[in-house]
């Protein structure tokens, strides 16, 4: 029986600007997807969200030139949490599967594998 199940991700964009975003958000979707072996047509939804200082661009708009066009997609900006780790892209994507949580892969790039080594949101010092 298929349930719904969230893969998380993150990355960072080398700079503010759409190309810097929509390249990171690609590289981390196609990494996601293709870990998970994800199908467009399980995707409940994705929510990507961006630490403050990267407003040049919706990172979601990279999720369509992926080809996702049925697919809910929503941005928003991330707490400004002090000292938080700079240009990040974050995603959760509920995803309609058999598979167990276990059998879930999170993917984080670009130095954001902190987030979850450390458990932080900030960090480390």
């Amino acid at each position: 029986m298929a349930v719904c199940v969230g893969i998380r991700g993150a990355t960072r964009a080398d700079e503010n600007t759409d190309v810097a975003i929509y390249a990171a958000t690609r590289e981390l979707l196609a990494d996601v997807i293709e870990a998970n072996s994800l199908e467009e047509d399980n995707v409940a939804a994705v929510y990507f969200t961006v630490t403050p200082d990267l407003n040049a661009a919706y990172p979601a708009a990279a999720a369509r030139q992926l080809g996702w066009n049925s697919t809910a997609l929503m941005c928003a900006t991330e707490i400004p949490v002090p000292n938080s780790l700079p240009r990040c892209v974050r995603i959760m994507i509920l995803y309609n599967t058999e598979k167990s949580k276990r059998d879930i892969v999170n993917v984080y790039l670009r130095g954001t594998e902190v987030l979850r080594m450390h458990g932080l949101e900030t960090t480390p010092s």
